[in-house]
């Protein structure tokens, strides 16, 4: 179960594929529908995809010529249920969780 926690926090760590997993909350999309909002190569977008798909917060699919996308909202269970380990946490905001973890490893640095 580490290893899976290790490579979903990974994938949830960039803020460009949380980004990918909201805009994937409102349905199935292809993979230029997904590139559209972004500032960047449609390279770039499928190597963010293809990190969401290694840790199973999406799968990817062929329909005819197209590629696409869909959220995998179970994928996120052992996450939540580790989070949720830790009592009194309610709402876990994963923007404030990675400002914390990067400020108690400066102060472990330091």
């Amino acid at each position: 179960m580490q290893q899976t926690l290790d490579t979903i926090f990974a994938a949830l760590s960039d803020p460009t594929r949380r980004q990918i997993l909201s805009m994937l909350l409102e349905d199935d999309m292809a993979v230029t529908d997904v590139a559209e909002p972004f500032e960047m190569s449609l390279a770039a977008i499928s190597k963010h995809l293809a990190i969401l798909t290694r840790a199973g917060l999406i799968s990817q699919e062929k329909r005819g010529r197209v590629k696409w996308c869909k959220l995998e909202p179970d994928a996120l269970r052992d996450a939540s249920v580790w989070m949720q380990s830790f009592g009194q946490l309610e709402a876990i905001n994963l923007d404030a969780f990675e400002r914390f973890l990067v400020t108690e490893l400066e102060d472990r640095d330091a």
